[in-house]
């Protein structure tokens, strides 16, 4: 009796713990969201305190990771600080660092979700650029079905004023930044499962995409939203169905504000700025004082130097010019011109791209002016004509930095203006530069005679 009601317990034990390990497997299908290859399967969970939400993306890959990192911890405290009434999210792939993730979430109040990054099928095409290659991930926006609306953002977007009022918006609404192309800095959407796997459907099929990039695959998807009509949020509060175009006061392009040095388009209300750029031109600047001083201190360096390196032209003498030099000297006068050129070139690549352009210019003209030191003092040239173009560009500066012009376009005239007149200034200094090289080239600076041993210092007199 006693070894029955053993096996019966064991019987029982094993039965509850089989039911259990299958109500565990189950609640895990169920509950638990996972990222895995099966991206037709992905529905990802956040905790949910708002029915809609502001939307960013992060994936890793690119030089600029760490900036775009920056950039969107901006974006997130900006409109939280803005108060908006909705839960502020980020889609990051799953090699995102797990401390930048743990960062937004304590320190920004971001919800996280973690997916796999989505295959790009345009990467073989001719206009392909790498750095898009992972922006289709954008697309996990619509799987964000817990939601009633998203708003998916970039991170070069700057908010002047909240845009609750866009959660209003239809199934698709985005904005036009030139005549036929909407952006995709900033769009509204109703999530959808559905519309998820049609669109990954279209990536399998091979749909058009002029860019490669997210901007083009959404752009022919959502082919039909030029003729759509013009967003305007309900008084009541209601939200719209079907497609719309967002006002061009919702994606300003930055480059606006310099025709009429301010912030006015008539077209919706002007509420977020987007800089779709140059790199130097994103609306966050790192920190990059170490790197500015390092190069500073090295410019500073490179100027003394050679200034203290400076040969003595008081021990140079004349003498006719050697017809078998020709072709030697000519080629060192390229040289000397081609040194000049590049030393207006080659601090601008040089400078950090994110630098505050206050801090860039500064550095540029410091770098430039060291390069210059090295040109004027190895050649021999007369400085202030190596330094013409420094002169010109520093005065270019001034007349853009200068506040009390009407609008833009006077701006721009007056730019122009100054340049016309600095252009014979500058050709008068190459000229100066090519007459120097000339009497540097009679006076042996550069090319002793064949076949004579130099003197040294102590024996240049005359016994």
């Amino acid at each position: 009796m006693v070894e029955r009601e053993r096996e019966k317990k064991k019987m029982l034990s094993g039965f509850l713990h089989m039911v259990f390990l299958i109500g565990a497997a189950v609640f895990a299908t169920l509950w638990i969201p996972r990222v895995n290859g099966d991206v037709n399967n992905i529905q990802p969970q956040v905790q949910q305190r708002h029915r809609n939400a502001y939307v960013a993306m992060m994936y890793m890959g690119t030089p600029r990771d760490y900036e775009f990192y920056v950039a969107t911890r901006v974006m997130l405290r900006s409109l939280t600080k803005l108060k908006v009434n909705a839960d502020v999210v980020v889609i990051a792939s799953i090699d995102v660092p797990l401390n930048w993730v743990r960062t937004m979430e304590k320190e920004d109040g971001a919800k996280v979700v973690r997916v796999q990054n989505l295959n790009n099928p345009y990467m073989k095409q001719d206009n392909f650029n790498n750095r898009f290659k992972l922006t289709l991930n954008k697309l996990y926006a619509w799987t964000l079905t817990q939601y009633d609306r998203v708003v998916m953002l970039d991170s070069d977007n700057l908010f002047l004023q909240k845009t609750d009022e866009l959660f209003q918006c239809g199934q698709f609404c985005a904005a036009f930044i030139n005549p036929c192309i909407f952006h995709t800095g900033l769009f509204a959407l109703q999530p959808s499962m559905e519309v998820f796997k049609d669109m990954l459907h279209e990536l399998e099929i091979g749909r058009e995409n002029p860019d490669g990039a997210d901007q083009g695959f959404l752009t022919s998807y959502f082919s039909d939203l030029l003729d759509q009509p013009l967003f305007h949020p309900p008084l009541n509060g209601t939200k719209l169905k079907g497609t719309y175009r967002l006002p061009l006061g919702y994606q300003m392009d930055a480059s606006y504000y310099y025709l009429q040095l301010r912030w006015s388009i008539p077209c919706g209300p002007n509420s977020v700025i987007t800089f779709p750029s140059a790199p130097w031109l994103k609306p966050w600047y790192g920190s990059e004082l170490p790197v500015v001083l390092i190069q500073s201190v090295i410019y500073l360096i490179v100027i003394a130097v050679t200034r203290l390196a400076r040969p003595n032209l008081s021990k140079l003498y004349y003498r006719q010019q050697d017809k078998n030099f020709f072709f030697l000297q000519t080629g060192l006068k390229m040289t000397a011109i081609w040194s000049v050129i590049a030393t207006y070139i080659i601090p601008f690549f040089i400078i950090p791209r994110t630098v505050h352009p206050l801090l860039g210019w500064m550095l540029y003209l410091l770098g430039s002016s060291a390069l210059a030191s090295i040109v004027i003092n190895t050649f021999m040239l007369p400085a202030l004509h190596v330094l013409m173009p420094w002169l010109g560009i520093s005065g270019t500066l001034l007349v853009m930095a200068y506040p009390w012009y009407s609008n833009g376009i006077v701006r721009a005239l007056s730019v122009f203006f100054y340049a016309f007149c600095c252009a014979p200034v500058l050709w008068g200094s190459l000229m100066k530069i090519m007459a120097s090289l000339n009497v540097s080239l009679e006076k042996e600076t550069f090319l002793p005679r064949l076949g004579e041993s130099p003197q040294l210092p102590g024996f240049n007199k005359l016994y």
